[in-house]
């Protein structure tokens, strides 16, 4: 008997989960697959706001359950301590004497195999199968056919590899929609019930009127991580600017941490949200969805947060800027460009003149942004057009 053994935190599990491993299923022609949520992962610490193991067993159990061939197993949420897959296959295969094991994993934990616990044992008793996803496929063939070759030398049989084009989504990212409200496309129908139903991830929270600090760590969870730096970065900068200019430090700080609130969403995300809470896009910006963040970020601070109506008007215009911008849309806008984290060529003179005046610092930072679309190619948006016009027009009126 062919058994495929597909193990993970499923925090939680998604369509990508699900997909994947029917398509691993199909090609190799696996009588079961037995789906085995970890009860604490070994390689990885559970995000802040997780389900429980037994939670995260439901709602595995609703992903896979109804599908033919697929079992869901609780057995390494039965162990104490860490859910070592070494463990799992030693009791598979004590099960299944005459099974033929397939450990069914993604890119990341393959491209890290030789490092777990027992990689050994684990290869001698299961063939090592991996599905990428079709972005990480393009981007990352040669690191895969390296490791294949690596582990084959090591172990004495080469992996499998396959391309899993099917859905591309990890569970942080499952965790990320639904604070937005728009994972239904994402979740198996039956999964997405019960985290509603049981106000799972955040899911039903009121997170109106919270304390800046508190503000800061709800937000900032929705973020890549390599996109904290930066909000934090643009929060304190747009803090010392309002201390320096006579504007509201509190507001400029939420609107600071708030800043890029939506912009871990891919365009189709952004389109959802933007649906959802029925925010006017113009045509300009459907086709330049790197602008689309700033108004569903807006949004996202008046329908998450509650945030009064200057701190989302500073989010929506901190990355085109507009005409007769108020002091903290000013504020906001610069900070994004002159945080302590940008690096870019002219960032020190932007710089340099924000301390020297607002309107000439946004001035220049204007100038620079429309001067660097146009030598890239890439189109401008008229708002960035008539803002620097009328910082000009004001310039040569005083």
């Amino acid at each position: 008997m062919k058994i495929g053994v597909y193990g993970g935190s499923f925090n939680p599990p998604h369509l990508g989960h699900v997909r994947a491993a029917q398509a691993c299923k199909r090609a190799l022609g696996l009588e079961r697959v037995l789906v085995i949520p970890a009860s604490i992962p070994p390689h990885k610490q559970m995000a802040s706001g997780s389900a429980t193991a037994m939670e995260r067993l439901k709602l595995t159990q609703l992903a896979f359950s109804q599908l033919p061939g697929f079992a869901v197993l609780d057995m390494e949420l039965r162990r104490e301590g860490k859910s070592y897959t070494v463990d799992t296959i030693r009791a598979l295969k004590e099960q299944y004497k005459q099974g033929e094991m397939y450990l069914m994993m993604g890119t990341d934990m393959f491209l890290s195999f030789q490092d777990w616990y027992c990689p050994e044992e684990i290869a001698k008793n299961a063939r090592l199968v991996c599905f990428s996803r079709y972005d990480a496929d393009a981007k990352n063939r040669e690191s895969l056919l390296k490791q294949a070759d690596t582990l084959e030398a090591q172990f004495g049989e080469r992996p499998v590899l396959l391309e899993n084009d099917c859905f591309d989504i990890s569970s942080t990212e499952a965790r990320r929609l639904l604070r937005f409200g728009i994972a239904a496309p994402y979740l198996p129908e039956a999964v997405l019930r019960e985290i509603e139903a049981e106000g799972l991830y955040g899911v039903g929270e009121n997170d109106k009127g919270l304390s800046f600090e508190r503000l800061k760590d709800v937000s900032l969870a929705l973020h890549k991580s390599s996109r904290v730096p930066h909000a934090i970065g643009v929060c304190e900068t747009a803090r010392e600017m309002a201390k320096k200019y006579g504007a509201d430090e509190t507001l400029a700080a939420r609107a600071g941490i708030l800043h890029d609130v939506t912009k871990a969403l891919n365009a189709k995300q952004q389109l959802l949200l933007a649906e959802k809470w029925n925010v006017d896009l113009t045509d300009f910006e459907r086709a330049n969805p790197q602008l689309l963040h700033a108004k569903t970020g807006a949004a996202a601070a008046r329908e998450i947060f509650g945030e009064c109506e200057a701190v989302q008007s500073a989010i929506e215009w901190h990355t085109t800027g507009k005409p007769n911008m108020t002091k903290l849309e000013k504020i906001v806008y610069l900070a994004d460009m002159i945080e302590p984290n940008r690096t870019y060529t002219g960032v020190e003179a932007i710089r340099a003149a924000a301390e020297k005046d607002l309107d000439e610092g946004v001035l220049l930072a204007l100038e620079r942004t429309i001067a660097h679309l146009q030598e890239e190619g890439f189109a401008v948006c008229e708002d960035s057009v008539r803002a620097r016009a009328f910082l000009l027009s004001e310039r040569k009126s005083s």
